[in-house]
């Protein structure tokens, strides 16, 4: 029995937004920025930096088509360099890369309001890849449901890895360095193939427009 359109659309939103926002990726990054503080500044630091990430999807989401309008940019462009951002993404994930932060010497509020935002909320879960795959996302929308799903999409990943952060410490236990490295090399995988459908998809029009192709 085939899938109905709409639950592969579903299926695509969140697959695409997972792994550019990584969750799985997220928690070695997150733990070692929050390890000298106490589990409730912590989870703090979790919920604020999971708030941050979803205001910004949603907007960018929301507002994209706006954007393309205002500054004349073409789908077809935006799935171009998204396919580029999307590839060099997944090559620093197949590295198994990961970016450290240290504490130094601010108050423990104020690395708490600083981390969160920046780069926790954007753009370690929030960041150039996931604003790109939302606003692409959107634009493939062909209905109020479908755009919806977008959304909920969204909503959904951001709430999950709120929840993973909650049990970062648990979780990196369990699957250990070695198992975060495979996880990670295994999204960026995911990111490359994506990376290349968008990248094509887009230029192939460009090219057929270019060549005056029917």
């Amino acid at each position: 029995m085939a899938a109905s359109p709409l639950f592969e659309f579903a299926l695509l939103c969140f697959v695409s937004l997972f792994t550019m926002v990584n969750p799985i990726g997220v928690i070695p990054v997150y733990t070692a920025m929050t390890a000298k503080l106490s589990p409730q500044e912590s989870h703090r630091v979790a919920r604020k930096a999971s708030l941050t990430a979803l205001f910004i999807l949603l907007a960018f989401a929301m507002t994209g088509q706006w954007i393309f309008r205002f500054f004349s940019i073409s789908t077809n462009s935006l799935r171009v360099v998204g396919g580029v951002i999307f590839f060099l993404m997944g090559y620093e994930m197949l590295q198994a890369r990961l970016t450290r932060t240290q504490f130094d010497d601010e108050t423990t509020h104020e690395y708490i309001n600083d981390i969160s935002i920046t780069p926790l909320g954007i753009p370690i879960i929030c960041g150039p890849g996931a604003i790109t795959t939302s606003i692409l996302l959107m634009n493939e929308s062909k209905s109020p449901i479908e755009s919806g799903i977008v959304l909920g999409a969204i909503i959904l990943l951001i709430v999950f890895t709120y929840f993973l952060l909650l049990g970062a410490k648990q979780v990196t236990h369990l699957i250990g360095e070695n198992g975060n490295k495979v996880m990670l090399r295994l999204m960026g995988l995911i990111v490359m193939v994506i990376a290349v459908e968008f990248f094509f998809s887009g230029l192939t029009p460009i090219v057929q427009d270019m060549l005056k192709i029917q």
